[in-house]
This record gives C-alpha cells, structure tokens and sequence, in this order.
C-alpha cells in the first residue's frame, strides 16, 4: 500500500485597500510581507531569508515552543510586477515533507481597491495539515487586509 496523499486546490478571494500596486508591494517586500505573514510570534525564527525576483527565493525556518521545527521554502516562477506571482512552496516538520504546492497570487482593481485571488494547487501528507492551511491563509488574508489599511498607500508621483 502506498503512501497517503491528499490532493487538492483550494481559491481565496479578497477585497484588498488600495491600488493593485500597493497590494503587490505587500508581496514584494520582504518587511512589509513579515507585517502580515509572521503568524505565530512564540516560535523562533531560525532562518528568514526573501529574494523577490524570477527564480529567487523564500526561506522561512521555525522552531516551536516543544522544539518542532517547521520550514517554509518557495521558488518564484513568475513575477509580473503588480499583476500576478507564481511560485513553488513545500512545507517541512523536522524535515519531513508535509506539503508541496504551485501558488497563483493575481491582483486587479483600480486606485482604490484590489481583488487578490489566490490559488493554491497542493498536495498534502494528511487531509488534517491541508484544512489547516486553507484556514490559516484565509486568517493570513485577514491580517494583509489589516496591514495594507495601517499602512496607507504613498501618493503616485506625477
């Protein structure tokens, strides 16, 4: 009998504050990223590195309160600068694979607000770790609608 394996694709949507532009620099920049993507503030962060460019980098490495560590590394595939990102992400627990995804970020709007449509393709070693994801980057969208709107957008120079 093989190994357990839970495909599955999942589409988050949201009404972002601001222009298409703002919202990319959300993504782009790797502080203003930290703002609303840095979910758990009582594991320690081992490793935080971000190269935003075609067939850069993300590498986020966690340890937890009993020690587990969680690892977090992305690819970017495509990048089109206040439209769309691709990239390719697995997640680790002690090193193990949990997850191996393909993400589509898209952003259209106008001046004042962006649609972010986000999809993620992913396969998952357990149904439990791919429910926890969705969930969690709905929440992770939550706090990106909350920082965009701390943060207003610089006026576009003329």
């Amino acid at each position: 009998m093989g190994v357990f394996v839970d495909h599955r694709s999942f589409v988050i949507e949201r009404e972002l504050p601001g222009s298409p532009a703002h919202a990319f620099r959300f993504w782009s920049d790797h502080q203003l990223k930290r703002r609303w993507n840095a979910c758990h503030p009582d594991w320690h962060v081992m490793e935080d590195r971000f190269d935003f460019r075609i067939d850069g980098q993300e590498s986020m490495i966690w340890q937890m309160p009993d020690g587990t560590r969680q690892a977090m590394l992305a690819h970017f595939l495509e990048i089109h600068p206040r439209q769309r990102i691709v990239y390719a992400y697995t997640m680790r627990t002690d090193d193990v694979p949990i997850s191996s995804s393909l993400v589509t970020v898209e952003f259209a709007g106008a001046a004042s607000k962006t649609i972010m449509t986000f999809t993620e393709q992913a396969v998952f070693a357990s149904a439990a770790d791919g429910d926890v994801r969705e969930q969690g980057t709905g929440l992770g969208f939550t706090r990106l609608q909350q920082a965009m709107a701390e943060l207003a957008e610089e006026p576009a120079s003329a």
